[in-house]
């Protein structure tokens, strides 16, 4: 059974850069068709797909937040990381890493709150 665990800063300031770290324990990120995601839900809001990363280390984005956004990988640590530049309140939000497999995200972690504000 894979399991996912979010870490980081609860708090981030205007402007500066959020950045999370998702522990995956359970299971290899590098297994073959396995996809690695960040996905968000702001206060009163749906979920939001921010990005994944997969086996190979590829990385895809919603293009909306495409142009300060990365997600990166550690593969020895089994770890994969989400870092968003230049934050705004508006990306204050509920943080979850998931694993994706064809057919849907099978893997949850619990998520993690991160305020923006000064």
């Amino acid at each position: 059974q894979v399991q996912l665990q979010e870490s980081g800063p609860g708090l981030v300031k205007p402007s500066q850069t959020l950045s999370l770290t998702c522990t995956v324990s359970g299971g290899s990120i590098a297994i073959d068709q396995t996809f690695w995601t960040w996905i968000r839900q702001p206060p009163g809001k749906g979920l939001e797909w921010i990005g994944d990363i997969d086996y190979s280390g590829s990385t895809t984005y919603i293009p909306s937040l495409k142009s300060r956004t990365s997600i990166s990988r550690d593969t020895p640590k089994n770890q994969f990381t989400l870092q968003v530049n230049a934050v705004t309140p508006e990306d204050t939000a509920v943080y979850y890493c998931a694993r994706y497999v064809m057919g849907g995200v099978d893997s949850w972690g619990k998520g993690t709150l991160v305020t923006v504000s000064s």
